[in-house]
């Protein structure tokens, strides 16, 4: 996960609940995935490991809990997961494991500018979601001014303005 939903209300306050926000929080970092074609992995933290019964058995060094992974070159367990234990014998994540012999363990880190980018994201979404469009309002003699959320304005259901941020880390696609 970019951040967690406790981290996040470091930034925002919110009435939001925490299941709610982790929620928003994976949305969104699968739409910086898909949209920069990025995985942000650090592959020199990596290995090949084995699940059984729900862990990870030879995990890469070097991660802590918290830490993202992602599992590819896998039959079954294909994803992006959060490392919520680490024992003696390995690896607990988020997300039920199904047993596989081989998968391709990775590290996943997001720079400081994809994180502050990605709550910048969130504080919009709380606040102007439900104003989408409104560019100007007067109260007196009531005015209401709009502006297109289309293409040229907006990516994703976010005004451009806001994922700018991501323009350093789009990787070409093939």
């Amino acid at each position: 996960m970019i951040i967690s939903a406790a981290d996040l209300k470091q930034y925002i306050e919110t009435e939001e609940s925490d299941p709610v926000l982790e929620v928003k929080l994976q949305a969104l970092e699968s739409l910086i995935r898909k949209y920069t074609n990025n995985n942000f992995q650090v592959r020199y933290i990596r290995s090949q490991s084995a699940v059984l019964d729900n862990q990870i058995l030879t995990p890469p060094q070097y991660l802590k809990i918290g830490d993202t992974i992602q599992i590819s070159n896998s039959l079954l367990n294909n994803g992006v997961y959060t490392v919520k234990e680490i024992s003696n014998t390995g690896i607990i994540t988020d997300s039920y494991l199904i047993d596989c012999q081989k998968n391709l363990i990775t590290k996943v880190e997001y720079p400081p500018d994809v994180i502050m980018g990605v709550v910048n994201m969130l504080k919009w979404d709380l606040q102007n979601r439900d104003k989408v469009g409104i560019q100007s309002e007067t109260i007196s003699r009531h005015s209401v001014t709009y502006f297109n959320m289309d293409s040229d304005n907006s990516v994703m259901g976010y005004p451009k303005s806001l994922l700018g941020f991501l323009k350093p880390y789009i990787k070409a696609r093939f």
